[in-house]
């Protein structure tokens, strides 16, 4: 155990630091001078869950913001010559000869005795696979207009209506490869934008609740009890349920990340008011109303910074939930609806026992939407052991 020497006044005051949470190689002369964000980053990256998860999430929002570019097809569009065709594998090898990436063609045929369309490789006919290639036009976040693809097959391939699918066709013939990377956007963007509005309903209400006490503690906590005792999917459901049916897709998008804020607020409410109830006798926090400083003063600039790590923490952890609330909403045809594309809506078709059956790759966007819930509780645990590096 080393004693670390935080100046508090005229006087020192020695901080306890266990051994293990230094920094491997580091001289405890840095140790000493170190911030607190420079601790809790010394904690954190030893956490390595949270740095697999933090990673993953890093990938998934790049996915997400150039989606236009890395998705080799419009999401919308479909050919009706290769409905459920399964994904494709990209290849090197061409019986041990090494050709590049390539993807072999497709023979359709009918089984004889189900009916149902099947999809061979045909290794006789072979597709290179090229990078920054001319495709179907896009604006990238609806401004810059370009056709430029990363992959894709050349354009006198995709001419003969041959494209490469590498999770798979719907049932429209649809890239599912592109739907998912559209969707990520949708998905991913109503975990930020949700948790944000959040943050400032509940750091208010909290805030509010904590520091005054009295009649608006009272009346905020009974409010907080009676939205958490309502079950969640049924009052997303009922609420969802209430929208207007001719609102347009954006409309609707707007109208769930509210809906889903404004019930999700009540967690870091709660976690907002315990943190200013242990904080509001503190001796800086005296000290300031000694010196006449205004209430929005001591909240903004005394209180919130000295916890804000664990709001931090508080909000990395909210955010799986508001994915999946728009997820399960889409998936019961109450949250978003096409044309726009987020993860639930692709899970829809999942809807579908018979079509899971035939097509299982359908399934692929709940693997994206655990992985995501993943590294986002992965990152979470990780801040939050790493907001207090003091703690054993």
């Amino acid at each position: 155990m080393s004693l670390l020497s935080r100046p508090a006044g005229n006087k020192k005051v020695p901080i306890p630091v266990p051994e293990e949470k230094l920094k491997e190689g580091t001289p405890k002369e840095q140790v000493f001078v170190a911030s607190q964000w420079q601790l809790m980053w010394w904690r954190f990256r030893k956490h390595h869950l949270a740095i697999l998860g933090t990673s993953l999430i890093a990938v998934f929002y790049l996915l997400a913001i150039f989606c236009e570019f890395l998705s080799p097809y419009d999401p919308n569009a479909f050919e009706r010559r290769y409905t459920f065709v399964p994904p494709q594998a990209i290849h090197f090898f061409h019986e041990g000869v090494w050709e590049g990436p390539f993807i072999y063609g497709l023979e359709r045929a009918r089984d004889p005795e189900t009916y149902l369309i099947t999809y061979q490789p045909d290794t006789e006919v072979r597709y290179p696979v090229e990078f920054f290639v001319q495709g179907d036009s896009y604006k990238m976040w609806g401004l810059l207009e370009s056709s430029r693809h990363l992959f894709g097959l050349s354009s006198d391939v995709n001419a003969r209506g041959l494209r490469i699918y590498l999770l798979g066709t719907d049932r429209l013939g649809r890239d599912m490869f592109s739907r998912v990377l559209y969707g990520a956007r949708i998905s991913l963007s109503i975990g930020l934008i949700g948790v944000f509005l959040s943050f400032v309903i509940g750091i208010f209400m909290g805030g509010i609740s904590g520091y005054f006490g009295g009649m608006p503690d009272l009346i905020i906590q009974r409010i907080i009890e009676f939205l958490r005792s309502i079950p969640t999917i049924p009052l997303w459901m009922g609420l969802s349920a209430a929208l207007p049916r001719d609102w347009s897709s954006l409309q609707r998008y707007f109208a769930i990340v509210l809906l889903l804020s404004l019930i999700g607020w009540t967690g870091l409410a709660r976690v907002v008011r315990g943190r200013f109830l242990a904080v509001r006798e503190e001796d800086y926090v005296t000290a300031a109303l000694l010196q006449n400083a205004s209430e929005a003063r001591i909240i903004l600039r005394h209180m919130l910074p000295s916890f804000f790590s664990y709001i931090i923490a508080s909000l990395t952890l909210a955010i799986p939930g508001m994915i999946l609330g728009e997820t399960s909403l889409s998936f019961l045809g109450l949250g978003l609806r096409p044309p726009i594309i987020s993860w639930g809506v692709l899970l829809q078709e999942a809807q579908n026992l018979q079509t899971v059956a035939l097509a299982p790759w359908l399934l692929i966007p709940a693997i994206f939407v655990v992985i995501a819930i993943l590294s986002f509780n992965f990152m979470g645990d990780g801040l939050r052991d790493a907001a207090d590096p003091y703690k054993r």
